[in-house]
């Protein structure tokens, strides 16, 4: 059935109906705070339950520890390990040789980049004096 108006009631009635309305709607607030108050509810449960906190805490360090540790086995065929260090050697002897032949070659280009930059310099000077 339908609800009755309120005009027949008294304005104390209604008063303290929307007192009681308005006290429902505050505890339900503060619920609703309580529940949503994560950060108080991790303290109340790291204080309720330290052991279990720290723990739990340890384990997942030791986890992020521990992890970069494990290292992929790699199976190498012990012909083509040779092929791959006498490549190696040969590599490094090239470069060893390129090296040297480096260093011999050096002061020759440095002596040719000398001649010919100053060659062009002395040339430019000699046209600008005539």
């Amino acid at each position: 059935m339908a609800e009755k108006s309120g005009h027949d009631r008294s304005t104390d009635e209604l008063r303290a109906e929307i007192a009681s309305s308005r006290e429902r709607v505050s505890r339900d607030l503060r619920g609703l705070h309580y529940e949503l108050d994560f950060p108080a509810k991790f303290r109340r449960s790291f204080r309720e339950q330290t052991v279990s906190w720290i723990t739990a805490a340890a384990a997942v360090g030791a986890l992020i520890a521990l992890a970069p540790m494990r290292k992929k086995k790699i199976y190498v065929d012990a012909k083509s390990g040779h092929k791959t260090k006498k490549k190696l050697v040969e590599t490094g002897f090239a470069l060893a040789a390129l090296k040297i032949a480096a260093s011999l070659v050096r002061p020759v280009v440095v002596e040719f980049a000398k001649n010919r930059l100053i060659g062009m310099t002395g040339q430019s000077r000699r046209s600008s004096r005539e």
